[in-house]
């Protein structure tokens, strides 16, 4: 590791750096732990593009591009509010224990001062959070699938990350937040990204209500109409949480490597988890499956990635697998169309893991960074951590599942921003309706399902760009090719 000079500038309030009186402000920081912020940032950019894949396998094709749409235009809407005010409100020095100031409103002042750790520019780190902000409103949105309009759904990641997330990561991330003085660990965002995220959902699909024909029992059976594409998806969310979990370190150290490991160990025993599961009711093995576990196993141990041991992991991705699986069915006893399940892995997921957290993180990994950490979980004999979880858990959940729903519910009453397609749109399709573009451009063979019927076997094919009337009877069609 290079040798760098002490920060000798301004501290405790927003400075650009150059009042340390060198000119070249580089010298106060090693480029290898610039080197693996600048590689985690761009991780976690790969992971929103990764959830719009995930996310429109998962739906239905006339939905497709939509969910694809609304992830990538998170990262310009959110990239925007982190710049305008965003940061500032989430990470400046002089907050109270509740929410920061606008002292770098517009990145004023923000470029080499250290911030949320003596190896990063005020600017670096800046990036890096950015991308996790970014992220939050992508995994929420999934919510409007088949039946949201685009327009509110824009406007509501503007305002939702400016009145919720950014409040509940200065509470957890920020040294002068109440979370972090508690102190309640979440080392890569189990409360701020996945608890805020899955409780948001659940609200926004209260809120617009449920999908025409949705039944309580079985929902709306739909099969995910790209496999394909939830692969993919899975792919950049598991290569992009190495940048996720291990930038959290926020430099390169035995402890970001650390959370590198047990981050892929989490996955990989979440996906086997719950492929076993749905295996034990169907007697097939499903890829949706493995790949929702390894997102569920990705989940919970995101809070608990810098404390816990490779053994603790292997526990917390088990048990994130089991409990976002029977989650899965909470949509069914409360009568809620949760399309993508997002509350029931993210939500749910986050809970599971900050909750761990508390029972299984140990002092002797948060301190490979070279920090100096306390009894941190029961596995160090520190009792009451388990109490200071609950308290993140209870405070994450309850003030973004109540803020979302209030604002969802303001919105509604606004001319142009109603959240819902009419039925007529529904049926025809978001993609259709909204974007005027399509996922695909495909031939497609009709054939009928139904008991009793006869195939239709020799049905001619049909070119469709638009396919309307394809998508209404879309339970006695399957698709057999593209062009």
């Amino acid at each position: 590791m290079a040798s760098v000079v002490p920060y000798n500038g301004t501290v405790g309030k927003a400075d650009s750096g150059h009042s340390t009186g060198v000119s070249d402000l580089n010298i106060f920081f090693d480029t290898g732990h610039m080197t693996w912020i600048a590689i985690s940032s761009a991780l976690v950019l790969l992971m929103i593009p990764g959830v719009g894949f995930y996310y429109s396998g998962l739906a239905r094709r006339k939905s497709a591009l939509s969910l694809l749409l609304l992830s990538m235009v998170s990262v310009g809407v959110i990239s925007f509010q982190w710049f305008f005010w965003g940061y500032s409100l989430t990470f400046s020095r002089t907050g109270n224990a509740f929410l920061g100031d606008l002292t770098q409103f517009g990145l004023l002042k923000t470029l080499a001062q250290p911030n949320g750790s003596a190896n990063l520019p005020d600017i670096l780190f800046c990036l890096y959070q950015g991308m996790f902000a970014a992220i939050t409103p992508a995994l929420a949105i999934g919510a409007v699938a088949d039946r949201g309009r685009m327009l509110p759904a824009i406007v509501f990641m503007f305002v939702w990350s400016t009145v919720v997330y950014d409040p509940i990561a200065y509470w957890t991330w920020n040294a002068n937040g109440w979370l972090a003085k508690l102190p309640n660990y979440d080392f890569a965002g189990g409360g701020p990204v996945h608890m805020s995220s899955g409780a948001c959902a659940l609200a926004y699909s209260i809120m617009l209500g449920k999908r025409t024909g949705y039944n309580k029992n079985r929902g709306l059976p739909y099969r995910p109409h790209s496999v394909t594409n939830v692969v993919v998806g899975t792919v950049f969310l598991w290569v992009g949480w190495f940048g996720f979990n291990g930038g959290s370190a926020l430099g390169m150290n035995l402890r970001a490597i650390m959370a590198c490991f047990v981050t892929n160990l989490a996955a990989s025993v979440g996906g086997v988890t719950w492929i076993l599961l749905d295996y034990r009711l169907e007697r097939k093995w499903s890829t949706i499956g493995f790949c929702s576990g390894a997102i569920a196993g990705l989940v919970a141990i995101t809070p608990a990635s810098g404390y816990v041991t490779p053994w603790a992991s292997f526990i917390i991705g088990v048990v994130g697998a089991i409990c976002c699986n029977f989650a899965t069915k909470l949509k069914f006893l409360i009568g809620v169309d949760d399309a993508l399940d997002i509350f029931a892995v993210h939500g749910i997921g986050g809970m599971v893991g900050n909750i761990l957290t508390g029972i299984f993180g140990t002092s002797s990994i948060a301190n490979l960074d070279g920090s100096t950490f306390g009894p941190i979980g029961w596995v160090n004999g520190h009792w009451v951590q388990l109490g200071n979880q609950l308290a993140g858990v209870c405070a994450i959940f309850g003030y973004s599942f109540t803020l979302s729903c209030i604002i969802l519910f303001l919105m509604n009453l606004i001319p142009g921003l109603s959240l819902r397609v009419t039925v007529e749109d529904e049926d025809v399709g978001v993609d259709d309706c909204q974007l005027g573009e399509f996922a695909y451009d495909y031939v497609e063979m009709r054939r009928h399902v139904l008991d009793g019927e006869t195939p239709l076997a020799d049905t001619p094919a049909v070119m469709s760009s638009s396919s309307s009337t394809a998508e209404k009877h879309s339970a006695e069609k399957m698709p057999v090719g593209m062009v």
